[in-house]
């Protein structure tokens, strides 16, 4: 029985048994991945999961059940009807209702036919590439390229009946530098759903340059000054904040953005998007994990809150449509809220086309805008201080007669939920009359998240996404500083 006829199967149980609703979720997936060091192979993992998800409402009670046992699954009906019993009344409860589900590209043929020894081959290179950077890249630790595949069935008693395939790679690494006076790390990562969306020369490139910018970091006096935040930290702390955009959250009373929509919350250069339909990004799907349909959706428009996001009980609870934005951790788990490609817009910002209606060709456009590099392994080269940062000719760097370039931040998943406060230990470039002059180490930067974005004051070209998450860098006005 394919797994469309399987669920098909168990949800027609389920309403036998007197459920009013029923949805079932299942997903099949296996994972290769593959980490070199000293040149060799360290690790080889591969492995393949299978797991069968049940909600069931019956009298405004909800139940649920799992398997990982295909045999099995006929007995998670009665295990999910018998836990409603034991559940309050809820009138939110529901599974969603049938739309016809998003074209996105997301299942990559050059992934799903990849030998075991092309994966091999590109996690020794991965390796190779870095340590051929620059003599003073001493080590490796950790070279990793990891590939998956997954088959995900959602069927509900609704009408809502979809499959659909889909892959996935990442490349990771993390460096050792050292001139003979001071040692330093590197990192780099990128994620993709094709592997032509990998540029394995340039993530062992970004590893190696950041760890030789930093040799020779010195301590800074406390001091007020403008900040950038390169990529990766200004990701971070959109991470932080995109939490605060839940509607979960928000019922739950754990965002600092409730009562906030319509209301200016951030800088007014700030246009923030949660783009479900982008092609090959992380998290793209057709649908979300309870079978709505992936969409666009700009969520803070010239620095104002024009709504949160929502899966299907959030929605009904506050009268409005689900946004598409149901997320499971897996088929353990019953669905929340999360984003899924959630970005900064650069400046200049993506094209008009991205922005209005979605119109036929807006796939086609979007490939155009966020085109990959290609996977090809190339020679490495030699780049100057602060070149590897991705923003030595930046126009922020320029704009500042002394600053700070913010490379890493220790710390920022502490940031309060709710109130949206840190304190975080930095490192970086720090700049004078626009130009590099010397790494810093062991600052510290306290705040708000809130304040932080509304002090933006200018945004780079260099959108980069890690992993669902993206931004290019951002001018900080004055901030304090400490040693």
């Amino acid at each position: 029985m394919d797994a469309s006829s399987l669920a098909e199967e168990i949800v027609k149980k389920a309403l036998l048994k007197g459920c009013d609703a029923a949805e079932v979720f299942i997903r099949t997936s296996k994972r290769l991945s593959v980490e070199a060091k000293d040149r060799r192979v360290e690790a080889l993992q591969s492995s393949k999961d299978f797991g069968i998800a049940l909600r069931v409402i019956k009298n405004r009670k909800l139940g649920f059940s799992f398997t990982t046992n295909f045999e099995e699954a006929g007995n998670i009906v009665n295990t999910a009807v018998e836990g409603a019993e034991w559940t309050a009344p809820d009138n939110y409860v529901d599974v969603a209702d049938y739309k016809p589900p998003s074209k996105v590209m997301i299942l990559d043929e050059d992934i799903k036919n990849i030998k075991e020894d092309d994966v091999i081959k590109n996690a020794l290179s991965l390796e190779r590439v870095a340590l051929d950077f620059d003599a003073r890249i001493k080590k490796i630790r950790k070279a990793e390229i990891a590939l998956a595949e997954a088959d995900t069935t959602i069927f509900n008693s609704k009408g809502v009946n979809l499959s659909y395939g889909s892959s996935y790679i990442t490349a990771h690494i993390t460096v050792l530098a050292n001139d003979g006076h001071d040692s330093q790390m590197g990192w780099d990562i990128a994620a993709s759903r094709r592997l032509s969306g990998i540029d394995f020369s340039s993530v062992a490139e970004n590893a190696s340059g950041n760890a030789i910018d930093m040799l020779g970091a010195r301590k800074i006096s406390p001091v007020r000054a403008p900040v950038i935040l390169n990529p990766s930290v200004a990701s971070d702390f959109l991470g932080i904040f995109s939490a605060s955009l839940s509607a979960e959250a928000v019922q739950k009373k754990r965002s600092f953005l409730a009562g906030r929509i319509g209301k200016v919350i951030i800088s007014p250069l700030l246009n923030i998007v949660d783009d479900g339909l982008m092609p090959w990004k992380p998290g793209t799907k057709p649908v979300d994990d309870e079978g709505v349909p992936a969409s666009k959706k700009i969520i803070v428009s010239n620095g104002s809150l024009t709504g949160f996001i929502h899966n299907t009980y959030t929605a009904k609870k506050d009268g409005v449509a689900s946004t598409g934005n149901a997320a499971r951790g897996g088929f353990k788990n019953l669905p929340g809220v999360d984003v899924t490609n959630f970005y900064i817009e650069p400046n200049p910002p993506i094209p008009p086309f991205a922005k209005g209606g979605l119109t036929g060709d807006y796939s086609q456009a979007m490939e155009g805008m966020f085109a990959d590099q290609g996977s090809g392994i190339r020679p490495a080269c030699r780049i100057g201080r602060g070149q590897q940062s991705g923003i030595k000719n930046n126009k922020l760097i320029k704009s500042i007669s002394k600053g700070i370039l913010i490379l890493e931040a220790m710390g920022v998943h502490t940031a309060n939920p709710v109130s949206g406060d840190f304190s975080i230990g930095i490192s970086g470039l720090w700049i004078e009359k626009g130009e590099v002059a010397y790494p810093v180490k062991e600052a510290v930067m306290s705040g708000n998240i809130l304040d932080l974005l509304k002090r933006i004051e200018g945004i780079g070209d260099d959108l980069k996404f890690y992993g669902k998450i993206g931004s290019p860098s951002l001018l900080i006005g004055e901030m304090d500083i400490s040693a």
